[in-house]
């Protein structure tokens, strides 16, 4: 795999008006299935996202899961089983991640696992703190 695409390049993909739609967009029309993934967990959260936006921007289940249909189009998804889960989280722990990072932390790694050349993120900030290993993939779209 080459590139693992973060949640948050993935949200704005289906956003308009987001201020990281187009390059988003950009990156998201070039990814192929055989080259390019996202975790597993990036579809509740994409899901998640664009069902509780604020009403004029809310997307509906139906709606969201056509996003998610071309997730599946493009992309390859990468999961953890439960002892890479176990481990991943028992190293965020031993790490110092807290709250919302260790998600963020269980897709890096499964961009490790799939070997990707790049991480495809807004949340750059984030990924460098889950080590050198995972920062230096880190590019935004």
């Amino acid at each position: 795999m080459k590139h693992l695409f973060d949640t948050s390049v993935l949200v704005p993909v289906f956003m308009d008006e987001h201020v990281h739609h187009e390059a988003s967009l950009k990156a998201f029309l070039t990814a192929d299935k055989k080259h390019d993934c996202c975790g597993t967990h990036s579809l509740a959260e994409v899901y998640s996202t664009l069902t509780r936006l604020p009403p004029s921007h809310r997307a509906s289940g139906d709606q969201a899961m056509l996003f998610l249909e071309d997730m599946a189009r493009r992309l390859t998804f990468i999961a953890l089983d439960a002892e890479e889960y176990w481990t991943a989280i028992a190293d965020a722990a031993k790490s110092g991640v807290l709250g919302g990072l260790t998600y963020d932390a269980l897709l890096a790694r499964c961009a490790l696992k799939a070997k990707v050349e790049t991480i495809y993120t807004w949340n750059v900030g984030h990924f460098q703190q889950l080590g050198s290993h995972v920062a230096r993939l880190i590019r935004t779209p």
